[in-house]
């Protein structure tokens, strides 16, 4: 029952949200809707049933890093959606109501995915203390996760701000991945989903946890594979600015600096290696044949 609860409140704050956006043709507030609707559910799921709140380790704990991570998305998305003024991305079909509604919804259907561990552990009917090094691993990588998520993107903002140096950010955890934010976003998931298992009564048997793996995967699809967000928009053709102005440097740093896992060495990893298992995939590198002119616009959506 919480289950479906939670997804027709998720269903329900992005008609509403749609409904406003359509009528005022507008999309300034689609990123910041999609962090106040991971909020409810959050606040939803941890009163809605199970255990007392209170009595419960495993709850506290992954919903204050659910709700750490969320709540720095709503902050940064707000800042964000104030600095662009819009967005590109939905000039060709806000207009159109069925195209713009399903937009809104697939939105929804990423918070609900996000947020299935966090529902799952939260209704959960027993105490489960935290003990064990799954736990604790957990833990500290949802932590350092959602840190990671964070520096990157104040310190890609304060290098946009102080003039683009370099004119390609090297700066802190960019100097260790190409991409530190989506490994941040990427691995708090999969952090989240390892904290949930504690709350599954029959262990590795328990088939709802399995479900909530739909959160990392989930994630990881969006950002590895979906067209106009993550990797798709920002490497390809959008490189086509470094390679016009700083092909050497650029070159070079990309052959030593991982596009997900924040390393040191990656100019030594073999190439088959980098293009499996660190998904460092032929698909994200520039081909000037397959060129396209990148705009003004394009840069600044791919920041």
């Amino acid at each position: 029952m919480i289950y479906a609860v939670s997804a027709g409140i998720t269903v329900g704050i992005q008609l509403c949200g749609f409904a406003v956006a359509y009528a005022k043709q507008t999309e300034t507030f689609y990123d910041i809707l999609g962090g106040v609707n991971y909020l409810a559910l959050a606040v939803w799921s941890a009163a809605a049933k199970g255990t007392d709140f209170g009595e419960d380790p495993r709850k506290i704990i992954m919903t204050a890093l659910f709700c750490a991570s969320r709540s720095w998305l709503l902050l940064f998305l707000a800042w964000r959606a104030h600095e662009r003024k819009g967005d590109s991305r939905f000039d060709n079909f806000k207009s159109k109501f069925f195209l713009f509604m399903g937009v809104w919804l697939i939105q929804g259907m990423w918070v609900f995915f996000i947020s299935l561990p966090m529902i799952f552990v939260n209704s959960s009917s027993h105490v489960t203390p935290i003990s064990g090094a799954l736990d604790w691993i957990a833990i500290i990588g949802f932590g350092v996760s959602v840190l990671m998520e964070i520096a990157a993107d104040v310190q890609k903002a304060v290098w946009v701000r102080n003039g683009r140096k370099g004119g390609f950010c090297t700066v802190g955890v960019w100097y260790f991945s190409r991409h530190p934010n989506y490994f941040g976003e990427i691995f708090q998931w999969w952090c989240a989903w390892m904290l949930a298992y504690g709350s599954a009564k029959d262990g590795a048997s328990d088939w709802l946890w399995w479900v909530c793996i739909i959160s990392p995967l989930f994630t990881m699809h969006i950002l590895l594979n979906q067209s106009g967000t993550g990797l798709v928009n920002a490497e390809g053709k959008s490189l086509k600015r470094y390679y016009d102005k700083y092909e050497a440097e650029y070159t070079k740093y990309r052959k030593s600096t991982s596009i997900l896992i924040p390393m040191i060495g990656y100019q030594y990893v073999p190439l088959f290696l980098k293009q499996t298992i660190f998904l460092d995939w032929k698909r994200y590198e520039y081909n000037p044949s397959l060129d396209t002119t990148t705009t003004e616009t394009d840069d600044k959506k791919n920041e």
